[in-house]
């Protein structure tokens, strides 16, 4: 058992060390003044002007066209999909309503699949609009954190930079090169990477099998590197061709957590102010740290329900016991405990087992870390909803002693607490909204597996992922209806626009503010004093918030397990 620890800790010191690399570098990208030649060609070519300074309304505003646009190319690439070549497998056009979602899946950096992706797809749309998504849904979010953080640090400015000039450093100085050593790294590892749709093998009792594959690595790396999620194939990084080796499974883990870490590393960097860079770093990976204790600790431990049916969890020289329904042999709980809890604390939503099967509390974990949607976040996203808890504590903080609250030497008013509080409940209604609306509609009893707490636990996980811009899956459910395509891809969209524009508006307010030196009221940020209220803080507003449905399905469900029942 102890190895299993020591793996967790040499995890988190590799992803401390590569922050600092990472973050050393996306500061530079953030601040630098020179444009490679490459960038300037990409200016010419999508004819703007790279000197050109945006408030944070023109900001916004580019960004909103700019997805909306590629949204709608990709929602008609998929509609066309019979049309395009490299499609040998003669695979449909998606209805309306599933390319609606997939279009909006991918353009929010959720990656929700309601298709089976090897039957559903062809080469030519797995390339040219999920690939592409993703790298435009991924850039999209690093961009926006970039100019979030220009904004909270700069005083009396009107601009919080160039949205363009932002999405193309991010594409050619991060996400290309590192997803292409990435997905270099994976071709070593046995994952294919090649044109050719299917190849025949010849099993062991002589029968021919045809395999699906195609440019899987390529997907793979922008997949993990983006925190983006979605799969190749329906079984996601569980299936071989996607997720070969355990040293496979680690690149990934690592890849999830690159630059959703190295964030709060650059935000130390351009404010002058390193050990505040390390106390959201600190914040995150402690809450990190509980959950995947939470979920390792839950699935080891197994299930009594499995138990009474007479299987046998306990862990011997043979075996590893725990509740491996769902898993793979070739990652063990380990493996997939750590798997469950990063790709759900960075919002990625790749999966390497069935999150169905896992133990109630097992299953609390990436339900409840989309639900905080702060521990360490999705690409650029993460660190700006990390910041608006953070605004929220010191607002909570100067509450209590009467003054006005001021968080990296700018007073917050009632102008940005209005918006704050605008990002963090955006998120839960959202959630809560759609989930209530789906549990009336006279149809979704059609679309689950299981009924009573579990089914709710489905629809729920289904619209918190949505929401979170995650994309992992309660399994149970057959969301490719059009009345969940249509929800759930609104709930993307919402979850997505509606936390990241209102905070887009702080930094702009904060960025015309001028910086104040600190007094004898001032709540120092950097410590951890300010860490531990930060924790506090993001526990109790999410789990306040989210906690009565969450005793509505897993609850009862833990309870349920206890009594030895299954779910019916």
């Amino acid at each position: 058992m102890w190895t299993v620890w020591l793996e967790y800790v040499a995890v988190l010191v590799v992803v401390a060390a590569l922050t600092v690399v990472m973050g050393k570098w996306l500061a530079y990208c953030f601040t630098g003044e020179s444009h490679w030649r490459i960038e300037r060609w990409s200016y010419r070519a999508i004819g703007v002007n790279p000197d050109e300074r945006m408030g944070w309304q023109r900001y916004g505003v580019a960004l909103l066209l700019s997805n909306a646009l590629m949204m709608l190319l990709g929602y008609l690439l998929l509609r066309l999909q019979m049309q395009l070549p490299l499609n040998p497998l003669g695979n449909a056009a998606q209805t309306p309503d599933l390319a609606f979602n997939t279009a909006a899946s991918f353009i929010t950096n959720t990656n929700w699949q309601a298709y089976s992706g090897e039957t559903s797809l062809s080469n030519a749309t797995q390339m040219v609009v999920i690939t592409f998504l993703m790298f435009a849904g991924s850039i999209t979010g690093a961009a926006v954190c970039a100019g979030f953080i220009r904004g909270i640090a700069r005083s009396n400015a009107s601009d919080v930079g160039n949205y363009w000039v932002d999405f193309v450093r991010i594409l050619w100085r991060v996400m290309l090169p590192v997803s292409f050593a990435v997905a270099l790294f994976l071709v070593w590892q046995g994952v294919p990477q090649t044109l050719t749709t299917q190849v025949d093998a010849h099993t062991l009792e002589g029968a021919t099998q045809s395999l699906l594959t195609g440019p899987i690595a390529s997907l793979e790396s922008i997949k993990h590197v983006g925190t983006n999620g979605g799969g190749y194939f329906s079984m996601n990084a569980a299936h071989p061709f996607e997720n070969p080796t355990p040293l496979s499974n680690i690149v990934h883990i690592l890849s999830m957590l690159l630059i959703p870490a190295a964030l709060t590393y650059a935000l130390g960097s351009m404010l002058l102010r390193r050990r505040q860079g390390w106390v959201l770093f600190g914040a995150c990976a402690i809450l990190f740290s509980a959950f995947l204790a939470l979920v390792f600790n839950a699935e080891q431990s197994g299930s009594a329900a499995l138990a009474r049916a007479g299987a046998d969890q306990s862990m011997s020289l043979e075996q590893s016991g725990g509740n491996m329904e769902g898993k793979e042999l070739r990652f063990g709980i380990a493996g997939t405990a750590l798997f469950v809890t990063t790709t759900t604390a960075a919002t990625t939503g790749s999966v390497n087992a069935m999150h169905d099967s896992l133990t109630p509390l097992g299953g609390i974990t990436p339900l409840a870390q989309m639900m905080l949607n702060s521990v360490f976040g999705g690409d650029g996203v993460g660190l700006i909803n990390l910041i608006q808890y953070a605004i929220l504590t010191v607002f909570v903080a100067g509450m209590m002693i009467g003054r006005t609250p001021e968080f990296l030497g700018k007073k917050i008013e009632a102008r940005e607490i209005k918006l704050v509080m605008l990002a963090v409940l955006a998120h839960p209604a959202c959630v809560l909204g759609f989930t209530a609306i789906a549990a009336l509609w006279p149809d979704t009893n059609a679309s689950l597996n299981n009924h009573g707490p579990h089914g709710f636990s489905e629809v729920l996980y289904a619209y918190t992922s949505a929401t979170a811009n995650n994309g992992s899956a309660f399994a149970g459910l057959n969301a490719n209806t059009p009345f969940f395509n249509t929800t759930l891809g609104l709930a993307m969209l919402f979850g997505r626009f509606l936390t990241m524009l209102p905070m887009l508006a702080v930094a702009g307010s904060l960025a015309s503010k001028a910086t104040v030196p600190p007094g004898p009221g001032t709540f120092p940020t950097a410590t951890p004093l300010f860490m531990g209220l930060l924790i506090f803080v993001i526990a109790v507003v999410g789990g306040l918030t989210f906690l009565p449905a969450l005793a509505l399905g897993p609850v009862v469900e833990h309870l349920q397990m206890l009594a030895g029942q299954v779910y019916p």
